[in-house]
């Protein structure tokens, strides 16, 4: 059995290719799935994609994954901003966790340079469109094999 990666997406993702494209890119989350999915194959891994809206559906997942996740890419969306519950998730999931942001968040509002999840990442990818999730997962291979 492979050890699964769990990629997981917070608010607005799901129209991810539709809504501000000049931001976001033309890509969907469909598309980043079959992407990582490829990677992570070539690696000996496999991943389960999930988005939601709902803060505490994600703070779910990420404990579930608990049990059945060899580490977590999230995007938290706007949520990265925001939340303490989603911080204290992944404080207590014990594999990689790399933040992944479509756009640079940097170059962007001032209240989008505050990130909550980057306490407990192992690392962050922003500003490299949806690549940013084949390169955590890229990442997270290294990080499992080391």
């Amino acid at each position: 059995m492979t050890k699964a990666i769990h990629i997981l997406n917070g608010p607005n993702l799901n129209l991810l290719g539709m809504r501000q494209p000049e931001i976001y890119g033309h890509a969907t989350l469909a598309d980043v799935e079959s992407d990582c999915a490829a990677v992570a194959a070539g690696c000996g891994l496999s991943v389960k994609l999930m988005q939601s809206n709902h803060e505490g559906q994600i703070v779910d997942w990420i404990h579930a994954a608990r049990e059945t996740a060899a580490a977590i890419v999230i995007n938290p969306g706007a949520l990265t901003h925001t939340s303490v519950a989603i911080l204290d998730a992944l404080n207590a999931f014990d594999g990689p966790v790399i933040e992944v942001h479509v756009s640079n968040i940097h170059k962007r509002e001032a209240f989008r340079h505050r990130s909550y999840v980057s306490l407990r990442a192992d690392g962050v990818i922003a500003g490299c469109g949806v690549e940013g999730y084949a390169l955590a997962v890229r990442r997270i291979a290294t990080l499992l094999t080391h």
